[in-house]
């Protein structure tokens, strides 16, 4: 067995769950960027617990070997599955949204995964733009060293990133010697975001696994599902009766804009796959 991913499992104290749902971040994250809602979920959901995932290259999950796509993604995840508790449950956002599409389309069986959920990502391929590369080209701008974490949310504000953002990117910053400098791998993220692009999973989503129901959710502040793709899931909703597309107010970062509109929705229906 290859390299496990950097994990956290989240459990109420003294619970023993029979249900997992493993939660997949986006590009430049980490497993942590979901935490609070996994804990509103396994406080919320009897007999559900978490699993925190850090992608490869991102967060503790660091080293892997390349080819760094979404299909080498998706099989890391397959591996901690393997060597875990089933995910009877999947959550991806962003970049793990797409990741866990790819996980479903090979997976899905034998994982015992039931339900499905694509925050804020899409299923099309799709040109190399939007900020995820914006952010790219930013931090090769940028490569430090900075004398300090706020020298270098200085640095990202200075060059046009909002406040919010440029304190969420700074996680990825590490002391070494005297002074911070990145940790996150550029060339392995430019990999993983090439991928991104040309992959096409309109394919899981239009004939699911069966057993597995897919819920995408929309961010309406979010250009990242554009609205021929949001029809595009409806309709394959109206095809099978087990896709299903959520729209709820805020942006692209809806985990923290609007987590109780999201829990709102994925607890009941954690609820029911128990």
């Amino acid at each position: 067995m290859g390299r496990i991913l950097s994990h956290e499992r989240v459990v109420m104290p003294g619970a023993t769950p029979g249900h997992f749902i493993y939660m997949l971040h986006g590009i430049y994250g980490a497993g942590r960027n979901w935490g609070s809602i996994a804990r509103r979920i396994v406080r919320d959901v009897p007999g559900w617990g978490a699993v925190l995932v850090d992608l490869r290259e991102h967060g503790e999950s660091r080293g892997f070997e390349p080819p760094h796509t979404l299909e080498a993604a998706a099989e890391d995840v397959a591996a901690l599955v393997g060597a875990g508790p089933p995910a009877t449950a999947l959550l991806g956002h962003s970049f793990g949204g797409k990741v866990a599409l790819v996980f479903a389309r090979r997976h899905a069986a034998s994982a015992g995964l039931r339900r499905l959920w694509v925050v804020d990502s899409t299923p099309e391929a799709g040109g190399e733009r939007g900020s995820a590369w914006q952010m790219l080209h930013m931090l090769r701008r940028l490569p430090g060293p900075f004398p300090s974490r706020t020298a270098a949310v200085e640095a990202l504000q200075a060059h046009g990133i909002e406040p919010p953002i440029a304190q969420w990117v700074s996680s990825n910053l590490i002391w070494e010697g005297e002074a911070y400098r990145w940790r996150i791998d550029l060339d392995a993220m430019e990999e993983l975001l090439r991928d991104f692009a040309r992959t096409d999973a309109w394919d899981v989503v239009e004939d699911p696994p069966p057993g597995l129901s897919i819920h995408f959710v929309k961010a309406e502040a979010s250009s990242i599902l554009t609205d021929a793709a949001a029809a595009r899931i409806e309709a394959a909703g109206r095809g099978s009766g087990r896709v299903f597309l959520h729209r709820v107010a805020g942006g692209h970062w809806v985990n923290a804009d609007n987590p109780d509109a999201l829990l709102a929705l994925l607890e009941p229906d954690l609820s029911t796959a128990s």
